[in-house]
Parts: C-alpha cells; structure tokens; sequence
C-alpha cells in the first residue's frame, strides 16, 4: 500500500468507515494475532490487543495532529507488541528483563526485521520444547530463574556445582544443535 492510500485509509479510519476498519483488519489481525499467540497469549488475547492497537490508531488519526512515517501495518504491529508485552508484564504471565519495552518494535524500524526475529524466537521455543527433560529445566534454572549452580545441584541430584555446570553445559550444545538444525531447515529469514 502505497502513502497516499494509507493516508486515505487513516481518513477513512478518523471518519468512522466501518469499511477501513474491516480492511484494517483483514489486512493485519493474522500478524498480530500470530505474535500474541506465539508469545503466551490466546485468540481471544489478539483480537483484544488488536482492537486496542486498532483504538490507539484511531485516535490520533482523529486527532488531526498525527503524521504516520511508516506503513500502518508496522504502527499496528509495534503498538500491538507494546500493549502484549505491558499485559503480560501485568498479568505476570512473563517477567520482563529490565529494558525489554525499549526494545520492542519501533515504528521506524523495518517490519521485516521484527518477523525475522519473532521467527528466530519460535524456532528457539521449539528447540526448547524438543530437548526434552532434564536439560530443559536445567537450562530454564539457570538462564531464566537465574539460579546459581550450587541451587541447581542440589535441586538436580547432582553431586557438585562442577557436575551440574558440565551437564548445563552438554544441554547447551545439544539445544545449539537442535536450533540451528531447525533454523536451517525453516529459513526463518524468508
């Protein structure tokens, strides 16, 4: 869609036109429902967040001071991701590193990046999902918990830090095999 169209479409929205909104989200709901989904969330959570990006956008098309320098699809997905990551956030469903917010999607920032990325990120969550047990509790203990080894001994049945640190350190290589096996055979940069 080129400029002029959007501008039109951001009229269109400002006015009420059931229609932009209807191509508003024929166009982009399956993007951000694809992103909530991937990231914890539900349908019913996409379509909430969706209306609500929906709702940011209709207000400042409405309030007439509002001058959109990227496509409408890239505004869309980076308030939709804002809005997910503050909920989840809220709802305690992910703990948030310090600064993850200022490294969501910006509107200047190509699109294409952040579905490179997000693709990248589930073939990292599938990979999590196949190494199976214990690796995947050992590696979310350390890495996500932030235990130290000592906890991770102990909880794990291992007889030191030592052991428990080369066994943290075979489930890393075996995740490192099973993802870049999976990246390379998903071409997630397509």
């Amino acid at each position: 869609m080129n400029y002029t169209k959007e501008q039109e479409l951001l009229q269109r929205l400002s006015n009420n036109d059931r229609a932009a909104i209807e191509l508003l989200y024929k166009d982009n709901f399956s993007l951000i429902q694809k992103l909530v989904v991937n990231n914890n969330g539900s349908d019913d959570d996409a379509k909430d967040i969706f209306q609500e990006a929906l709702v940011v956008l209709y207000e400042k098309a409405k309030s007439g001071h509002f001058e959109l320098n990227c496509q409408v699809k890239t505004y869309l997905y980076s308030v939709s991701k804002r809005l997910w990551l503050k909920k989840l956030q809220r709802d305690s469903r992910y703990e948030l590193q310090e600064n993850v917010l200022e490294e969501t999607v910006y509107v200047e920032e190509d699109l294409s990046e952040h579905q490179k990325r997000n693709a990248e990120l589930m073939v990292m969550n599938n990979a999590m999902n196949s190494i199976g047990e214990p690796c995947k509790s050992l590696l979310k203990a350390f890495y996500v918990e932030k235990r130290n080894m000592q906890e991770i001994a102990a909880d794990f049945g291992y007889t030191n830090a030592d052991n428990a640190k080369n066994q943290k350190y075979k489930c890393l290589m075996r995740l490192k095999k099973i993802f870049f096996s999976q990246y390379k055979n998903g071409n997630p940069d397509e």
